[in-house]
C-alpha cells in the first residue's frame, strides 16, 4: 500500500497524518507528526470473548526515553510499567472515543500508542489522542465518528493553540479539549483561577481547530478507509417489552425515595421477583447440563435487559422533575465539615455531602521527600502530591485488594490539580506536601469531596494557601431538545445519565475541570450554562467550609518538622559541605537537623525541634556568610600564643585576638582571660587585602557594655600602652598549627601568605 498522507497548518504548525507505511498487518495504523514530535498509533480487534457483556476497550499509550534522547533512570534501563503520566494521557484518550463505539458492540479493541520523537516543545499527548482516532476511522472497527484532541493555553491574555512546553510555563490555563464536528465530548484543565466565561470562550476556541482536525481525518478516510463491519448484539425486542410491561411501575415508585442502599434493596428485590417469575433457579437435581446453562444465560440476559429498563425510567423520571433520591435540580446534599479528626498527623479532615465521604490527611515533608519525576521532558522534583483511594468498603463491595488503578490515579489527579493553583510558592512554604484522600463512602463524585477535604486538611495543616477550594459536579440527562442539568450527581444519575462535569475553584475562579461524556457530546450553550451551575454550587460550599475553618491555621503542626530556608551563594556550597561532606556531617550531628543543599545555593534545614532548626541555619549562615568588619561575632578560642588567642567565628574561618585587644585591663598573661575551648564574644575590627582578620574582644565588651574585673598586679595607669610580648605591634605571627588554611590574623614573617576562608 502506498503512504497517504495529509496535512494542515494547524496553530501555526504543520500538523501531519500518514498511513499506509508501517504496521500493515494491524486493522489500522498512522503516524502524526507535529513539529518534530512524532507518534504512532495502531489498533486491532479480536473475536469477543466468550460469555462477555461489555465492550473490552483497551487505549495503551507509552513513552519510550529514546524518543527524547534519553535513557531510562534508575538501574532498570528498560521501561516498564506505565507512568502516572502515560495512565493519564491514556484515560484522556480513552474517555472521548468509548461513547463513539456502537451500543452491543463486544469485540476485544486494543489500541497501541507510542510516541517516535519528542522535540522538547510538543507534548505528544494530544497527537496520540489524533493517531487514535484516526487508526479507528481508518479500520474496519464499528466507529461513530472521528474525534480530536486540542491544547489551548493563554499568555498575556491571549489564548493560544497547542501552546509549547515552554509556553505552558507562562499560561494561566492548561486545557485540553476533545470533540467531534458538532460537539465537545471531553475537557480536562488546570487552571489559575479562571473566569467561567473565559473558560467558556477558550473551549469555543479549541473546538474551532478540533473541527479542522477532524476534517483531516475524513479526508484521509475517504483515501484509505476499510468499510465497517461488526455483529451488534440487540435482545430480542419482544422479549424486552415483556420484561418492561413487568417493571416499569414498580421502578418508578422507587425512585425519588431517599437512601441509597433502600432505593438499592427495593431494586434488588424487584429484579428477583421478575428472575423468579420469569426464569426460576433450577432445582431438579436431575435436571439436565443444557437445562441449568441455559436457566443461567437467560437470567443473565434479564439482568442485562432490567439494567436498560431501569435507566429509561430513571431518565425520564429526572426529566419529569423526580431525581432519583427526591431533590431538586439545584439542590446540593447536606454537607458536614470537621478539621483535627486525628492526633499526631499534621494535618486532616472529613468532608461529607450526603452518602459520600472522604478523609483527608496531611504531611508535611522537607526536599528529601520530593517525588522525582522522569520522562521525557527533563526530570523534575514534585513537591505537591494527592494520592487518592477507592477501598471496595465504600461502596458496600467486596473486591480484590491490589494496588491504584486507573481511575483512582485519575481522580487523585484531578483533585491535586485543582489545588496547585492556591499553594504558596516555595520561597514562602518550601515544605513538600503529601495529602491522602481516603473515600469512606461514595455516592457520587467522590473526586470532589477530596477536593474540599483537601482543601479543609491543608488548612488545618497551617498551609498558607491563598483562598479555599471546593469542587462540585454537574451531571445531565439529555433526550433530543429537552435537556436538565443536575446538580450534585448521585451514582444513578451518573450511572444512568449522560454526563459528568466536575468543576473545581475558589471563589474568584476555576482551577480544574473534568468532563466525561456517555453521548457523542454535548454544545457549547450547555457548556456555559454547566459552568455558572458549578459556580452557584461551589459558593455554597465554601460558606460551608469556611465556617468550620476561616482559613489557614497560624502556626504547622508540633509534629510536622520545621523548615527553614537560607540561600547562600552557590559558590560556597563546597565550603557548607567540606571535604567529603565532613562540614555538613558535623553541622547535622551538632544540631540535630537535615540539611538539604540545593544546586543554586538554597539551602532547606529541618527538624522536629524548632530550636535545632535555627541553631543550624545560624550555623550555616555563620559558615558561608562574608565576614564584616564592626559586627560582632560568637567565637571559639582554638589557639592560644603568647601574642593572643585565634577565635573561630565561624567553620573553617578564624581570626587573631591580639594581647592588647583581648582586655579592657592589663593582661600578665593571655591565658589569663581566655584557654582553648571557651566561647568569646568579638568584634572583627580589621580585614586587610590578604584577607586576614584582626579580632577584639576589648571592643565588643565595650559596645556591649560590659566589662572585666581589675587584675592584681596591674600597673598603674589603667590600661597597658605596650606589651613585653608584642614584638613589633599588630604584625602578626607565624601560626604554627598546622596545614590548617583559615582565614586569620598573623602571618607576617612569611606565615601563612594571605591565609583567607577556606574553600572547599
Amino acid at each position: 500500500m502506498q503512504a497517504i498522507r495529509v496535512e494542515r497548518n494547524i496553530g501555526g504548525r504543520t500538523l501531519a497524518i500518514e498511513t499506509g507505511t508501517y504496521a500493515k498487518l494491524a486493522d489500522g495504523a498512522v503516524t502524526v507528526q507535529y513539529g518534530d514530535t512524532v507518534v504512532f498509533g495502531a489498533v486491532v480487534r479480536a473475536k469477543p470473548r466468550e460469555g462477555i457483556d461489555f465492550f473490552p476497550l483497551q487505549v495503551d499509550y507509552r513513552e519510550r526515553r529514546a524518543a527524547a534522547g534519553k535513557f531510562p533512570g534508575g538501574f532498570m534501563k528498560r521501561e516498564g510499567r506505565p507512568t502516572t503520566k502515560e495512565i493519564l494521557t491514556a484515560r484522556l484518550i480513552d474517555r472521548p472515543l468509548r461513547p463513539l463505539f456502537p451500543k452491543g458492540f463486544m469485540d476485544e479493541v486494543q489500541i497501541h500508542l507510542n510516541v517516535l520523537a519528542f522535540d522538547g516543545e510538543n507534548d505528544p499527548d494530544i497527537f496520540s489522542g489524533i493517531a487514535a482516532s484516526s487508526a479507528v476511522g481508518l479500520s474496519d472497527i464499528p466507529f461513530t465518528t472521528p474525534t480530536a484532541h486540542v491544547r489551548v493555553g493563554r499568555v498575556d491574555g491571549q489564548l493560544v493553540l497547542n501552546p509549547t512546553v515552554a509556553q505552558l510555563e507562562y499560561s494561566d490555563m492548561d486545557l485540553v479539549v476533545a470533540g467531534t464536528k458538532h460537539f465537545v465530548n471531553m475537557i480536562e484543565l488546570g487552571g489559575r483561577e479562571v473566569k467561567e466565561d473565559e473558560v467558556a470562550d477558550a473551549i469555543e476556541f479549541g473546538h474551532r481547530a478540533i473541527v479542522e482536525i477532524v476534517g483531516m481525518i475524513e479526508e484521509l478516510q475517504s483515501k484509505a478507509g476499510k468499510p465497517k463491519v461488526g455483529e451488534i448484539k440487540h435482545p430480542d425486542a419482544g422479549f424486552v417489552d415483556s420484561i418492561r410491561a413487568r417493571v416499569t411501575d414498580k421502578i418508578r415508585e422507587v425512585k425519588g425515595k431517599a437512601g441509597k442502599s433502600d432505593r438499592a434493596d427495593a431494586i434488588s428485590q424487584i429484579l428477583d421477583d421478575l428472575l423468579s417469575e420469569m426464569a426460576p433457579a433450577v432445582t431438579d437435581p436431575n435436571a439436565s447440563y443444557q437445562t441449568i446453562i441455559g436457566t443461567r444465560e437467560k437470567q443473565k440476559q434479564i439482568r442485562a435487559i432490567f439494567v436498560e429498563v431501569e435507566e429509561q425510567v430513571t431518565r425520564e423520571a429526572i426529566l419529569s422533575g423526580v431525581r432519583p433520591d427526591g431533590r431538586d435540580y439545584h439542590s446540593i446534599r447536606p454537607i458536614s465539615c470537621q478539621v483535627s479528626v486525628l492526633p499526631r498527623v499534621h494535618g486532616s479532615a472529613v468532608f461529607t455531602r450526603g452518602e459520600t465521604q472522604a478523609m483527608c490527611t496531611v504531611t508535611l515533608g522537607t526536599s528529601s521527600d520530593e517525588q522525582m519525576v522522569d520522562g521525557l521532558i527533563d526530570e523534575y522534583s514534585q513537591k505537591f502530591m494527592l494520592h487518592y483511594n477507592f477501598p471496595s468498603y465504600s461502596v458496600g463491595e467486596v473486591r480484590p485488594i491490589r494496588g491504584p488503578g486507573r481511575r483512582e490515579i485519575g481522580h487523585g489527579a484531578l483533585a491535586e490539580r485543582s489545588l496547585i493553583a492556591v499553594l504558596p510558592g516555595i520561597d514562602v512554604f518550601p515544605y513538600t506536601v503529601r495529602i491522602i484522600s481516603d473515600i469512606l463512602e461514595s455516592n457520587g463524585s467522590s473526586s470532589m469531596a477530596s477536593s474540599c477535604g483537601g482543601c479543609l486538611a491543608l488548612m488545618d495543616a497551617g498551609v498558607p494557601i491563598t483562598r479555599p477550594v471546593a469542587g462540585i459536579s454537574i451531571g445531565l440527562v439529555q433526550d433530543g431538545g429537552k435537556f436538565a442539568l443536575l446538580t450534585d450527581i448521585i451514582g444513578e444519575e451518573d450511572h444512568f445519565g449522560d454526563m459528568d462535569f466536575k468543576v473545581c475553584g475558589t471563589r474568584e475562579g476555576i482551577t480544574a475541570i473534568q468532563l466525561d461524556i456517555k453521548t457523542e457530546g454535548i454544545d457549547h450553550k450547555i457548556i456555559r450554562e454547566t459552568l455558572h451551575r458549578a459556580k452557584e454550587a461551589r459558593l455554597t460550599i465554601l460558606d460551608k467550609m469556611t465556617a468550620t475553618l476561616p482559613g489557614p491555621r497560624p502556626e504547622i503542626s508540633k509534629y510536622a518538622p520545621r523548615l527553614l530556608t537560607v540561600k547562600i551563594d552557590p559558590e560556597k556550597i563546597g565550603k557548607l559541605i567540606g571535604p567529603g561532606g565532613k562540614n555538613i556531617k558535623k553541622l547535622q550531628e551538632d544540631t540535630g537537623a537535615q540539611i538539604d543543599i540545593e544546586d543554586d545555593g538554597t539551602v532547606f534545614i529541618s527538624s522536629v525541634d524548632q530550636a535545632s532548626a535555627e541553631k543550624a541555619r545560624d550555623l550555616v549562615e555563620a559558615i558561608t556568610a562574608e565576614v564584616k568588619v564592626g559586627k560582632i561575632y560568637a567565637g571559639r578560642v582554638v589557639s592560644i600564643k603568647d601574642f593572643g588567642a585565634f577565635v573561630e567565628i565561624a567553620p573553617e574561618t578564624d581570626g587573631l585576638c591580639h594581647v592588647s585587644e583581648l582586655s579592657d585591663k592589663y593582661v600578665q598573661n593571655v591565658n589569663d582571660i581566655v584557654n582553648i575551648g571557651d566561647e568569646i564574644r568579638v568584634k572583627v575590627i580589621l580585614i586587610d587585602d590578604q584577607g586576614r582578620i584582626k579580632l577584639s574582644r576589648k571592643a565588643a565588651m565595650k559596645e556591649e557594655g560590659q566589662s572585666d574585673p581589675e587584675p592584681v598586679g596591674a600597673p598603674a595607669g589603667g590600661e597597658h600602652q605596650s606589651h613585653p610580648h608584642d614584638r613589633g605591634g599588630d604584625r602578626g605571627h607565624r601560626d604554627d598549627r598546622g596545614p590548617r588554611r583559615s582565614g586569620g590574623g598573623g602571618g607576617g614573617r612569611g606565615g601563612d601568605r594571605g591565609r583567607g576562608p577556606r574553600r572547599d
